[in-house]
């Protein structure tokens, strides 16, 4: 007897049970415990709880919910690629900023897009579950210790509270590969902590002086005044370079504590994010390759990060019992933080107003995409991790590997097993996940 059997002959028995004599329950009470296989006490407690009421089927339980259409599912993993993949609450406020050119590109119907516009994040998050892959990466860091000027600049390790831009972490993400030999790229990352405002240049190396001169040019391009740098204990901050240009310009300089990344957490998240999502772990070490990347950082990646794509801030943690509860504020994009606020610079403000008005980040998106595989075709393949072929065949005869050693031995990409859907093909216009931007020759956009 199935479970369903076993409810309508409990609803069948129940009244009679109710209304039977304490000899004639014995006589029922046996007779169920032995059609249905319960023990006696469960039985026990079922005739003698609630009335068994007639369960609803699946489609009487689904009555009320919206059920999306296919186009409209294919509609949101398209914006969601072209946006770089976003979780769920910043899709849910990308969509209206976006859909104008939505509008343009793909001709979306009334009902499509209303649709579109109702779907909710967590809906979002069950709908997109097959594309996506969650595993944890290690990020292994090449920072050295610089011991000079410590105790001239102080740590900081409270928490950040500002209510005015310009107070920036700051950060530099090694392009070294599997070798950290030799002089090779590195990334200088600079973000914002009231407007979430992110700015990236390529240096070659990580000498003082060009770590300072990126900085310097940064600090031209954003839309507001540096007020304060925070950095963590590398020498390229911590030098005289860095702090005679701080106090010539009344910039506060600080710093977090030794092998401590939790006291520069925002820029370390956009390291991952803006940084190692795009270029991997493969190793760049020419003037060539650093032309490249500040190309696509000074232009359109910029762009479309700041002024497209949405982002939340934590605004406080309530613990509830044992576990901790994150609130965080609406999804709004960097440019729209900036434009609240009255330290910002009017005129840059207008020009970037401007030019949100007539770029398209779609097309942003596919330019980004040139200039990531452009830039992929640059990479020293000897020293970068090594790319892992998918299968061609699934009857095919694997071999075991070869033991290998000297110059046939190559080294592990030390991002295996990461997984994050760093990649993706197409296959009869429906996008599938194959294997991490890390492990491929040819860098994407999309990850």
């Amino acid at each position: 007897m199935g479970n369903k059997g076993r409810w309508e002959y409990l609803r069948a028995i129940y009244e009679r049970y109710r209304q039977a004599g304490r000899k004639a329950k014995k006589v029922i009470l046996s007779e169920f415990c032995a059609n249905t296989g319960y023990h006696r006490k469960y039985a026990i407690r079922l005739l003698n709880g609630p009335r068994p009421e007639k369960r609803r089927t699946r489609r009487e339980r689904r009555r009320g919910l919206l059920s999306y259409s296919p186009e409209t599912l294919a509609l949101l993993t398209a914006v969601w690629e072209a946006a770089g993949y976003p979780w769920s609450v910043r899709l849910k406020a990308l969509l209206p900023l976006w859909l104008p050119w939505i509008r343009k590109r793909f001709r979306v119907r009334p009902e499509i897009e209303k649709q579109l516009l109702q779907i909710s994040p967590r809906q979002m998050d069950r709908r997109l579950q097959a594309q996506k892959t969650q595993r944890r990466r290690r990020i292994y860091g090449r920072t050295k210790p610089g011991y000079l000027l410590k105790h001239h600049i102080p740590v900081k390790t409270d928490r950040w509270d500002v209510a005015t831009p310009g107070f920036t972490e700051v950060d530099l993400v090694s392009h070294s590969g599997n070798s950290a030999s030799g002089e090779f790229a590195h990334t200088l990352n600079v973000t914002d902590i009231h407007s979430t405002w992110t700015e990236s240049r390529a240096v070659l190396g990580r000498g003082e002086e060009a770590v300072q001169r990126a900085l310097n040019e940064i600090a031209t391009t954003l839309p507001f005044p540096l007020l304060g740098v925070d950095s963590d204990n590398g020498s390229e901050f911590i030098n005289w370079h860095l702090k005679g240009w701080c106090d010539q310009r009344h910039i506060q300089l600080t710093r977090g504590r030794p092998y401590k990344k939790d006291d520069n957490a925002h820029i370390e998240q956009k390291n991952w994010t803006h940084v190692r999502k795009l270029l991997a772990w493969d190793r760049y070490d020419t003037h060539e390759a650093v032309a490249a990347m500040n190309d696509l950082y000074g232009q359109e990646l910029r762009l479309w990060l700041n002024l497209f794509l949405p982002s939340v801030k934590l605004v406080k943690k309530v613990r509830v019992g044992s576990r901790v509860r994150r609130v965080y504020d609406a999804a709004r994009t960097p440019f729209e933080r900036v434009r609240e606020c009255v330290q910002a610079d009017p005129e840059k403000v207008a020009k970037l107003e401007e030019l949100r008005k007539r770029l398209d980040p779609f097309q942003l998106s596919r330019i980004i995409e040139r200039k990531l595989e452009r830039i992929s075709r640059l990479a020293n393949r000897w020293l970068s991790p090594k790319a892992e072929q998918p299968a061609l065949t699934e009857t095919k005869q694997q071999r075991p590997p070869a033991n290998r050693c000297g110059k046939a031995a190559t080294l592990g990409n030390p991002a295996n097993h990461a997984g994050f859907p760093l990649f993706h093909s197409r296959n009869n216009n429906k996008p599938s996940v194959t294997f991490p931007m890390s492990r491929q020759h040819h860098l994407r956009l999309h990850s």
